[in-house]
């Protein structure tokens, strides 16, 4: 059997749609399976070596090679995860006999008649992972409580450890990570400068920051360093994805607002606290037992997360509130040692 599998969406998306890759694979260990992304998550490709085939969508031009493929691959299945215009354009090249989609792309005029397959789950109702592995259903595969899953190349490894030993980093870590490819998810500069002589004081671990070389970006974490009170270990501009998804893992502590890097550090299970304020956490929150999400000023526990949060200006959240998860993950992390 050839499956293809379309998700053009971003990062994020691309990260918690791998329970569902993993469960595909683990349940038709013989089928050939072909990965289409975006650009933007190319780099992550080399950590997803549990599908045959992965092909990337170029959005300036030069696609060709890849459309020739989904022509003449000969698919059996499309399983469609974006439901674009472009990614329904892809499901009809491909010419499969089952053809899937989400119940909502039902509500598009014209999209509908590409596919023949739909499945009902309410991307406002459940967890973003829960959502995508809903679509195997189309398969008769039934798969729950599935993680995120990478399997990071050994390169990726060693150049975190470059990296930090450059910052003279040499033992256990806190990596900060305040940007966002939104601007409405920034956290203010001042209290991520407390937070950070906070961690470096009180629990004499040193924080390495990382980030994009994105404009607004690189301006926010400058205004961070210009308030700490001691000269900052900065890694922003110089990672790539599959580098900074090994800094998370390796990391003691992960500090993030709603990101990608939120969602590596949940691929691993490595402790962390999350930021949210437009975004509602029900959707996208990290699910493993070390990670505190903070939304507003607020902790929230599991039985706290809704699927219709009313949304929190990240200005509501406190310097003391993100110290207190800190100090409560981190004695969580000395329990189980």
């Amino acid at each position: 059997m050839k499956i293809l599998v379309l998700q053009l969406k971003r990062i994020g998306d691309l990260l918690l749609t791998t329970p569902t890759l993993f469960a595909l694979r683990k349940n038709l260990p013989d089928a050939h399976i072909t990965l289409v992304v975006d650009h933007g998550c190319r780099e992550l490709l080399p950590a997803i070596d549990f599908v045959d085939e992965t092909l990337v969508f170029d959005r300036a031009g030069k696609n060709g090679p890849l459309l020739r493929k989904l022509i003449f691959r000969g698919f059996d299945v499309c399983l469609d995860f974006t439901g674009t215009d472009r990614s329904t354009f892809f499901a009809m090249l491909s010419k499969a006999a089952k053809r899937v989609a989400f119940e909502w792309v039902q509500r598009s005029r014209w999209r509908p008649i590409f596919y023949t397959d739909f499945i009902a789950s309410s991307v406002r109702e459940n967890h973003t992972v829960d959502h995508y592995l809903h679509m195997l259903g189309a398969l008769d595969i039934e798969a729950r409580d599935m993680p995120v899953t990478l399997h990071l190349p050994e390169w990726a490894h060693k150049k975190a450890q470059q990296l930090l030993s450059e910052v003279k980093v040499s033992g256990p870590f806190v990596l900060v990570h305040p940007g966002t490819a939104r601007p409405e998810k920034y956290w203010l500069p001042e209290r991520w400068a407390q937070v950070i002589d906070f961690v470096e004081r009180e629990l004499q671990l040193p924080c390495v920051i990382t980030g994009s070389g994105d404009g607004a970006e690189e301006e926010h974490i400058s205004k961070i360093k210009a308030a700490l009170s001691a000269p900052a270990r900065d890694l922003s501009g110089r990672l790539d994805l599959l580098t900074l998804a090994a800094l998370t893992q390796n990391a003691q502590l992960v500090l993030t607002v709603d990101s990608a890097p939120m969602h590596l550090a949940g691929a691993f299970g490595t402790p962390q606290v999350a930021l949210f304020g437009k975004t509602n956490p029900f959707h996208w929150r990290p699910r493993h037992a070390r990670a505190i999400v903070i939304l507003g000023d607020k902790m929230l526990a599991d039985a706290d997360f809704k699927p219709h949060h009313e949304q929190a200006l990240m200005s509501e959240t406190s310097t003391a509130r993100v110290t207190d998860a800190i100090l409560a993950v981190h004695a969580k992390g000395k329990q189980r040692a």
